[in-house]
């Protein structure tokens, strides 16, 4: 029960991360006016660079939601937890004036990371 849990949650990130992965690689610009950082084309670069790991992520993350053996899926699980926790983090600690979209953007990475904890604690 908890590792089919942590492969629904991983599958739930991978679309959240594909969805924002297109976004970045699409249109870096409006992303990020949405974080309140100035658009340049050093940083709109940078956004499609996110963009593109975030894909990877994404595919490997659905992918290992797959896995056969539970501890695999479990270990995966644990550096997401963490990794959706720092990204939460981050967010709130950007250069720039916080908006709505910034505390969306944290509440979502606390949002995965509390559930991976849960399900990582349920037995």
């Amino acid at each position: 029960m908890r590792n089919q849990r942590l492969r629904n949650i991983l599958r739930a990130g991978s679309l959240v991360f594909g969805i924002s992965a297109i976004f970045l690689i699409v249109a870096p610009g409006i992303f990020l006016d949405l974080l309140k950082l100035e658009r340049s084309s050093a940083l709109s670069w940078s956004m499609r660079m996110i963009g593109i790991t975030l894909f990877a992520l994404a595919g490997n993350m659905w992918n290992n939601a797959a896995q056969r053996q539970d501890s695999r899926v479990v270990s995966v699980a644990k550096i997401m937890c963490v990794s959706a926790a720092a990204l939460g983090i981050l967010t709130l600690m950007i250069p720039a004036q916080l908006s709505w979209f910034t505390y969306l953007y944290s509440a979502i990475g606390f949002g995965f990371s509390a559930a991976y904890l849960v399900a990582l604690l349920k037995k």
